[in-house]
This record gives C-alpha cells, structure tokens and sequence, in this order.
C-alpha cells in the first residue's frame, strides 16, 4: 500500500537503530507496514486505527484469493474509480458490503487515486481525487501471496483500537515502533487525514505520555516524528537522532523536497 509517511524510503536509517534482540514486536501506527514487512517478526501486536487498512490485512491472511477475484473486476478509468469511492457514502448500505470487497475496495482506490493518498472528510468518507495512471499495479498477486504467507506463518494480534489501549497492554520484552501522524512542520503541512478524528497537538502529548510510561515499566520504543521544536520539547529526556526524509506529497512536485525528521528512543 502507498501510504502518507511510509517509512519504505528511510528503513536503512533506522535499521541500525533498533534494538538487536526482543521477544515480540509492537506497531500501533502501522499504516502502509514497511517496518514490520522488512522486520517479519514472529510475534507481533499490529494496530491501526483505521478500520479500512486493517479490515484488509485481516482479509489477506485469511482469504487472499478471494481478494484476487475481487481486484480483477475493477477498471483503471474515472467512471469506475468514482463509482467505487462513493461506495462509503451511505453508511448502511457500504456497512452490508461483504469485507473481502471492502478490502479490494481499498486496495484498488489506493492504487489509483491521486499520490495514493488515502485521506478521509470529517464524514470518514474517502475523497481522494483519480490519479489518471496508465498502468496502475492494482493486482499485486506475488506480493499479496507473499503476505499472506508471513501473516499465517508468524502469531500476529491484529487491533484496530486506540494506541493507548495496545501499549498499555504490552508484555515485558516487547520492542514498540511508532510512527504516529506528524506534529505538522508549517501551518500548511498538516495532514492527519487518514482517520476522521484527526490527530493534533493534544494527541502528540497523550503518546508523549504513553511513550513514558512504556519507559517506566521498562518496555523498549522507537518512535518517528517531525524534527519540530515541539517535538524536541516532547521527548527531551530521550536519545533524539535526526535523519533525513523525501517529503512525497505535495500539490507542488517542487516542494516535494527533503526534510529533518527525528527518531526518538529510550534505549542506547
């Protein structure tokens, strides 16, 4: 999936900064999943808030042939595209709709709407415009195997909950990764879009908070944000390195360049 703040681009970055060993791994944004496709641990606690993203990777452990069918029967043109993204419009009604095509629902309108940007009103209703691709890879049938496979060959607790709730639950000897929504970096550079609920300054406190209790029961994390001053503020007492990242979306291509972001650990 394309996602807003995949960590594809920066995963040799931070590889060198994670902890050699854990026990069990812990995503609470786990968004597009780079971190945890490149990781593969055998014990995981994958969460989400976003119904739709989740929905599909529980429908590509337990039924990824029928999300195959479904795929196939989309059409890489504006008619369909906008016929599929006003599925969600009446609430009842996208609620009946089987989950294996909400799934490839999801995966067709990422792949072919503008930026695959997945971005949701304060409705939760997708409006994401058509992308216009050519040749869009909506029917990813090797990697969509590939997944399915690591999905049932590893003990993986799929949520789709508040972060708090699946942190406050980890066992000892758990590694968390975080990559919540960014505290934005300019008035005009906030996007926290992919839920309806947004996620502002007041969230980034609560996970501050959340991140510190993880500290005092002795729990391991390592979380990705904007290098903002407020940012920095947050997480002082902790070991903050700054990397650099391509900013992808953007109206303008021209201010799609590179931009500071840290990675804040409480271990050495």
């Amino acid at each position: 999936m394309k996602w807003v703040g995949g960590k594809r681009q920066l995963l040799g970055a931070l590889e060198p900064l994670l902890p050699k060993r854990f026990r069990a791994y812990c995503e609470p944004f786990v968004g597009g999943g780079a971190m945890l496709f490149r990781l593969q641990p055998k014990r995981a606690y994958v969460n989400d808030v976003n119904p739709e993203l989740m929905n599909l990777y529980e429908v590509i452990r337990d039924d990824v042939d029928g999300l195959l069918r479904e795929l196939v029967t989309f059409r890489n043109d504006a008619e369909c595209f906008y016929a599929v993204r006003d599925w969600d419009r009446d609430p009842e009604a996208y609620a009946a709709i089987d989950r294996v095509k909400r799934a490839a629902r999801i995966v067709y309108l990422n792949k072919t709407c503008y930026n695959g940007l997945f971005r949701v009103n304060s409705a939760g209703e997708f409006n994401t415009p058509f992308g216009r691709y050519k040749n869009p890879d909506v029917v990813n049938e090797a990697t969509l195997r590939a997944v399915h496979r690591y999905f049932n060959s590893a003990e993986l607790t799929f949520t789709c909950t508040d972060y708090a709730e699946v942190l406050d639950g980890l066992p000892k000897g758990t590694f968390v990764y975080l990559d919540p929504p960014y505290d934005p970096v300019s008035d005009t550079a906030n996007f926290t879009g992919y839920a309806k609920s947004g996620f502002g300054r007041g969230e980034q406190i609560r996970l501050r908070e959340c991140c510190d209790r993880l500290d005092r029961r002795g729990i391991r994390f390592m979380l990705s944000n904007s290098a903002t001053a407020f940012i920095r503020e947050q997480y002082a007492k902790y070991h903050i390195t700054v990397v650099s990242a391509r900013r992808a979306v953007n109206s303008d291509p021209k201010k799609r360049g590179s931009v500071e972001e840290v990675v804040i650990r409480n271990y050495e």
